[in-house]
């Protein structure tokens, strides 16, 4: 039997005439349902000179129109059940308010009173086209909604299935149920699963000022877990649309939302966190004086400088004895003052780059080991002339004298200085952010700006080190007690070993590990540079000295 709403007094209608499309069933007992299925709507002007044109929707939403969906589903599956509403049946009249607030307004008042073209009375009394209305999707329309329709009594739906048959909790103690402190009145309505069961779909909410609402859940894939933040959702060949697996983002890029279609790549000096949630700094990396590596860098670096002062307090100190004489004291000490520098400029190396820390870590080995070098020459040629010297007619030496041997060192070097003030002029090594080496990792390190000027400075001291080598060699059978030769000959041999093994592991290492490699290079020359040539001579003055003489020193076959 069809349900006849009573009326009192005289029954009208007020105009509300709505165009967009609807979703609509007959039934005993009709409720209204508003939701934004589009997401958008073609904006034309009213000009109050025409009849607006009708409106366009666009940008079709599948969420809200399985919101539509639910409820059609809901009330479906009342009906169905003979025991809930017995001889009532539900019907529903859906309507897109295309996310606009002003149509939501006139689709209520349409499900309210029809779309009749008159209006018979202006006051009058009756009832409306609709028990109860559910939705808007959006917060701002479900407002205009509710204060629209609340001044023509419309409760959502607990006034007409609040009857005793639904509210006996014995027979049905699952289907209304009282959510405790909530300010409403608050009853989670469900649906039967044949399947699954019961199944929570929404909650009715009730208070003074708006009516009733009730707050449908959006169903589940069966077949899909949302996917998380860090996650992408990948499609599952052959299955339907809302099928699909999730996808850990790759390295590097981040999802923040839940269910993301796609992951987003983090900028240049961003990497992704573990989570893959957000982007965070790329970890930074360069040789500091603070870590493990640094520190033991510093420590052997700072030996170097303790030996070459305690070898040129030795030399001073016993200046007067034939063996520092015999040995150029002038030159000894002026390669002592470069072996120290040598020792300290390598500490430029370590910690954070900078620009003047990369300019004197290139320039400044640069012209101390040509320094170094030409010390090392200077006495290498002192040895050979010495003994050519001792021919008839010979006047040599006159070549040599301390102040010729102080000029040459200086010219070699200060070659060496022309060539590093024009590269600083020019394209000075600069602090560079390497990130090509590692994906996660961003490198400090000193690029060296003009590459023929940091070859020029490197062949010059290969060039010296080739002909200082070659004549200790040629000079090395010269007599013992006499010879330095040898010993200069051992310390370029332990010198350019060094070098040239300082070249595939520079190339092969990664990041902090350049630096550290180039450090214990400049330490392991500079260090065999100071043993092989001073140890000899300090062994003598302190523990032989009684071989410290000058009647020693010109004795035939007898060693140092």
């Amino acid at each position: 039997m069809r349900a006849t709403p009573a009326t009192h007094g005289i029954l009208c209608k007020r105009r509300a005439k709505v165009t967009l499309p609807d979703l609509y069933k007959d039934g005993d007992i009709i409720i209204g349902g508003i939701f934004n299925m589009h997401l958008d709507r073609n904006h034309d002007s009213n000009k109050f000179t025409s009849t607006p044109k009708s409106t366009a929707c666009k940008s079709f939403d599948f969420e809200s129109f399985r919101l539509a969906q639910t409820m059609i589903f809901a009330i479906e599956e009342i009906n169905q059940n003979k025991n809930l509403l017995p001889e009532i049946t539900l019907g529903y009249q859906i309507h897109d308010d295309c996310s606009s607030p002003s149509i939501a307004s006139k689709t209520a008042l349409a499900l309210i009173n029809g779309e009749e073209e008159s209006v018979e009375y202006s006051e009058c009394t009756g009832s409306s086209n609709v028990a109860a209305i559910v939705g808007c999707g959006a917060s701002t329309n479900s407002i205009v909604t509710a204060r629209t329709v609340g001044y023509f009594g419309i409760p959502l739906i607990s006034y007409y299935s609040t009857c005793s048959c639904l509210s006996d909790k014995k027979e049905y103690p699952t289907f209304f149920r009282t959510i405790p402190g909530d300010q409403y009145q608050s009853r989670i309505l469900a649906e039967l699963v044949r399947t699954f069961g019961w199944k929570w779909i929404g909650t009715i909410r009730s208070n003074t000022d708006y009516g009733c609402f009730l707050l449908l859940q959006i169903p589940r894939a069966v077949c899909s877990e949302p996917c998380l933040p860090g996650t992408r959702k990948v499609s599952r060949k052959g299955q339907p649309i809302c099928c699909f697996e999730c996808a850990e983002c790759p390295d590097g890029e981040i999802s923040n939302a839940t269910d993301s279609t796609d992951c987003i790549e983090c900028p240049v000096e961003y990497w992704s966190n573990q989570a893959k949630t957000e982007c965070v700094f790329k970890k930074i990396e360069f040789l500091s004086f603070g870590e493990a590596l640094g520190f033991i860098l510093v420590t052997l670096n700072l030996l170097g400088v303790c030996f070459s002062l305690a070898t040129a307090v030795i030399f001073y100190r016993y200046r007067e004895t034939p063996i520092v004489k015999a040995n150029n004291s002038e030159l000894s000490f002026l390669l002592l003052f470069a072996l120290l520098l040598c020792f300290i400029c390598s500490l430029a190396f370590i910690g954070e780059p900078s620009v003047w820390s990369c300019m004197l870590r290139r320039t400044a080995f640069g012209v101390v080991f040509v320094l170094c070098i030409s010390c090392i020459l200077g006495k290498t040629i002192l040895v050979v002339i010495a003994f050519r010297a001792t021919l008839p007619n010979s006047s040599v030496m006159n070549w040599f004298e301390p102040a010729q041997q102080r000029l040459g060192v200086l010219i070699l070097t200060l070659l060496q200085g022309l060539v590093c003030a024009v590269w600083l002029g020019v394209s000075p090594p600069y602090p560079h952010k390497n990130m090509n080496h590692y994906r996660d990792i961003i490198i400090l390190e000193c690029d060296v700006g003009s590459m023929a000027a940091f070859c020029i400075v490197s062949a010059y001291i290969v060039l010296l080190s080739i002909v200082c080598l070659v004549l200790a060699f040629f000079a090395r059978k010269l007599p013992d007690n006499f010879n330095d030769a040898k010993f200069i000959t051992f310390s370029m041999l332990i010198f350019c070993a060094v070098w040239i093994t300082f070249i595939p592991a520079y190339v092969s290492s990664p990041g902090k590990y350049t630096a550290a490699v180039e450090v214990f290079a400049i330490w392991a020359s500079s260090f065999g540079l100071l043993f092989c040539i001073f140890a000899p001579k300090c062994y003598i003055i302190l523990l032989k000295p009684e071989n410290n003489t000058k009647k020693h020193m010109m004795a035939k076959g007898t060693s140092l």
